[in-house]
């Protein structure tokens, strides 16, 4: 499983897709998601809301470009979204109530293994499509 440094610093080779709007909100994801594991007890809430809106937008403009171009695996896509947005939702609660070891460990092992296999899996095969559009 990468850690987040890792997957920064091999971005290019391993997660750029050549779409300019996907790899700059996939790059600034990353850099939050780092930010967020590295961050002290008092700013880790605030910096997982940051996060976790960046991520909505991530995913509802991303689901927007799929519909816009009537993407076949817009559905697919779209419930691999909500799976990991109705986590993120679960973990904000539970770090509101001051548990926020198993959201640390949700964000640096799951999130990232997530991110990992989404970003080469899913959304290369969206860019791919999207490089098809005239």
């Amino acid at each position: 499983m990468p850690t987040y440094d890792q997957m920064l610093e091999r971005f290019h080779d391993t997660y750029a897709l050549n779409d300019p709007a996907m790899d700059e909100t996939h790059r600034e994801f990353l850099l939050l998601c780092q930010r967020t594991a590295l961050s002290p007890g008092p700013d880790f809430l605030a910096n997982f809301e940051h996060l976790r809106h960046h991520t909505q937008d991530h995913f509802a403009a991303e689901e927007a470009r799929m519909a816009a171009c009537t993407y076949p695996l817009l559905a697919e896509h779209r419930s691999d979204h909500q799976r990991i947005l109705g986590d993120m939702n679960r973990f904000t609660q539970r770090i509101h109530a001051g548990r926020t070891m198993m959201a640390r460990a949700w964000l640096n092992e799951t999130l990232s293994s997530w991110f990992d296999l989404h970003a080469k899996t899913m959304d290369s095969a969206l860019a791919a499509h999207l490089r098809t559009q005239p």
